[in-house]
């Protein structure tokens, strides 16, 4: 995934705000925290206000350190690339030690894999109450800005890849956030369009999502919202409203 040249990071989007680990999971079915991380990612924050007396200077510091290897982790995946991405390296740029992260992280695929579920799952969200085709459409679109452009969209496309050889990511992967997604997108792509049943509405959602897939892994192509526009014309068009 490491671009010939070195990229201009100006050009990169920017990082969207990490989220207070329970703002993050707001959406329904949302997925689950990494299970091969030894402690999620983004908790020290929302445990700590949970309790009755203010966070010690240790918890502050540990949620800083926690917040710092993450943001790392994506910048150095935009600037390097899967291979290029090293607990060393992420060490390095977030100011901690080698042994803090494996304190709470098993390998580079856990911290990015945190990364995904929590940014991933505030990107990815529905109204409340989906009801119509242009909330599918709406979906899609940002599935598409996110895919494309976002930093947890790079992460979600760097551990496609690696899936791809290593089961441990695969399984991590599939149980821990595209399982779950997929089950919420088919329930609301069925409610909005009035389909008779998951395998009408799991269809329409693979005809819109694969060639997004496609375009971002495979050709490496922009997934401009020209494109998107002409994908959803194509394929919702050809769906009965009920």
């Amino acid at each position: 995934m490491a671009p010939t040249d070195p990229p201009d990071r100006r050009a990169n989007p920017v990082r969207p705000a990490r989220l207070a680990h329970k703002d993050a999971r707001t959406i329904a079915a949302q997925p689950s925290p990494a299970t091969g991380s030894t402690g999620n990612a983004r908790t020290a924050g929302s445990a700590a206000t949970g309790g009755t007396g203010s966070r010690s200077a240790g918890s502050r510091r540990s949620e800083a350190a926690r917040l710092a290897v993450l943001n790392a982790a994506d910048d150095l995946l935009v600037e390097y690339g899967f291979e290029g991405l090293t607990i060393e390296g992420i060490a390095a740029a977030a100011g901690v030690a080698k042994q803090t992260i494996y304190r709470w992280w098993k390998s580079k695929v856990d911290i990015l894999f945190d990364n995904l579920v929590l940014d991933g799952g505030s990107a990815l969200g529905w109204p409340e109450h989906p009801s119509g085709p242009a909330d599918v459409r709406a979906y899609v679109h940002r599935f598409a800005a996110f895919l494309g452009e976002e930093p947890a969209g790079r992460v979600l496309q760097a551990l496609l890849g690696h899936a791809q050889l290593d089961p441990r990511t695969a399984e991590l992967l599939h149980s821990g956030f595209l399982d779950e997604l997929r089950a919420r997108d088919v329930a609301n792509v069925r409610t909005c369009l009035g389909l008779a049943d998951d395998d009408r509405a799991a269809a329409v959602l693979d005809a819109v999502l694969a060639p997004l897939y496609h375009r971002a892994l495979v050709l490496r192509r922009p997934l401009d919202a020209a494109f998107v526009d002409a994908l959803l014309d194509q394929q919702l068009g050809r769906q009965p409203a009920r």
